[in-house]
């Protein structure tokens, strides 16, 4: 039986082979190393958490991580979050998705005014913040939550967060100042 690939392999891949292919672009939850300092706002107790990054750099605005698999239109990461914490009001230039795998997260959405809407979303549910509005979490529940977190771009930007402070300190964290 013949068969034919409908569309062609990027340039990098036209002389791989499947042993290859599948040594670059599988990634195991036992090979991720979780990056407790991926975040600006991470340091700030409240909001620590750890980022496992997949697919990309994460939402990081870090370089991309060079044991994730490349990325070419968006980023996968597993955040893994205690109780108590969270993350800082922020927006993206692109659409940010947060789907719970494990456990309860409360997410936000806010407006320029301060005021936030909250819901809270369990396993295989998810909120999709479009590009531009302010959003965050907290894990209020008494367990840890994992939730995967995905960007709609292969290098997004580093989060713009509402906090001025936060905001401000962001080049350093990139280790541009």
């Amino acid at each position: 039986m013949t068969v034919v690939a409908r569309h062609p392999r990027p340039d990098e891949l036209k002389d791989a082979s499947l042993d290859e292919i599948l040594d670059r672009y599988v990634a195991r939850f036992s090979n991720r190393v979780p990056d407790w300092e991926a975040f600006e706002d991470a340091k700030v107790e409240g909001y620590k958490r750890a980022q496992h990054r997949f697919i990309g750099g994460g939402g990081s605005g870090k370089h991309e991580d060079p044991n994730s698999i490349p990325s070419r239109g968006f980023t996968l990461s597993i955040m893994y979050v205690n109780p108590g914490q969270g993350n800082a009001p922020h927006t993206h230039e692109v659409e940010e998705v947060f789907f719970v795998l494990k456990g309860f997260l409360d997410v936000f959405v806010q407006d320029e005014n301060g005021e936030q809407k909250w819901t809270r979303l369990g396993p295989w549910e998810c909120i999709s913040c479009p590009p531009g509005v302010i959003h965050g979490y907290e894990n209020t529940s008494l367990e840890p939550v994992y939730f995967q977190v995905m960007l709609g771009r292969n290098r997004p930007d580093a989060m713009g967060y509402a906090d001025d402070s936060l905001y401000q300190n962001r080049e350093a964290h990139l280790g541009r100042k």
